[in-house]
């Protein structure tokens, strides 16, 4: 009778500390929203003038958390035990996530600064070269739709970080770009997986 791998460890654990750790840090986006104290009744202007800023970067900080999460999901639902190395990875990749709220804070209050748009970028670009070295390690062989979906963000997020030293007030916009890994996968066809690996889809 073969020898249970106790070397590999679980995924469905470590799941459950990754839904925590993205509810935790989505959740503390918002902690860096200003609690203003008016003088007199805010109007339209003062309101704009107080959130405009903050809530743009809280909202972008939010979809880009979102869609990590998702492909998070995925990734472990097809790689139900890992051995120590992989799950090493994981746990900076959840790391990169823990410091979003972080990043996002002072590209909230500063992002016409070049320096903090640069340093958002590159935590960006972390966190997505992250996801896409964790999808090669996964993925058996020819499932090339969702690598390609993982590393389309990767080649998003690093010219973004050109532009940010240059034009930080315009980045953002570039930055949304990244969220066309949805598309990138439609575009790459992955051949039909085999009998034995349909077993392990949930």
């Amino acid at each position: 009778m073969a020898e249970p791998q106790s070397d590999l460890f679980e995924m469905r654990r470590l799941e459950s500390l990754s839904n925590t750790i993205f509810g935790v840090a989505m959740t503390l986006l918002a902690y860096d929203l200003p609690k203003p104290n008016f003088a007199h009744m805010p109007g339209w202007i003062d309101l704009v003038h107080t959130y405009s800023g903050r809530l743009a970067g809280l909202v972008l900080s939010f979809i880009i958390a979102g869609v990590f999460w998702i492909s998070h999901h995925r990734r472990l639902a097809r790689q139900p035990f890992a051995g120590r190395p992989v799950v090493i990875l994981n746990l900076f990749f959840l790391l990169s996530i823990v410091l979003l709220p972080v990043t996002n804070g002072l590209y909230g209050g500063y992002r016409l600064s070049s320096a903090v748009a640069v340093l958002y970028g590159l935590h960006l670009t972390i966190i997505a070269s992250l996801n896409a070295a964790l999808w090669w390690l996964a993925l058996p062989s020819g499932r090339h739709a969702e690598i390609a979906g993982a590393i389309f963000p990767v080649i998003v997020f690093v010219p973004g970080i050109v532009i940010a030293a240059l034009a930080p007030e315009y980045v953002q916009y570039f930055w949304m770009l990244g969220f066309g890994g949805f598309l990138a996968r439609r575009f790459v066809r992955s051949p039909a997986p085999s009998a034995g690996e349909q077993a392990e889809l949930p």
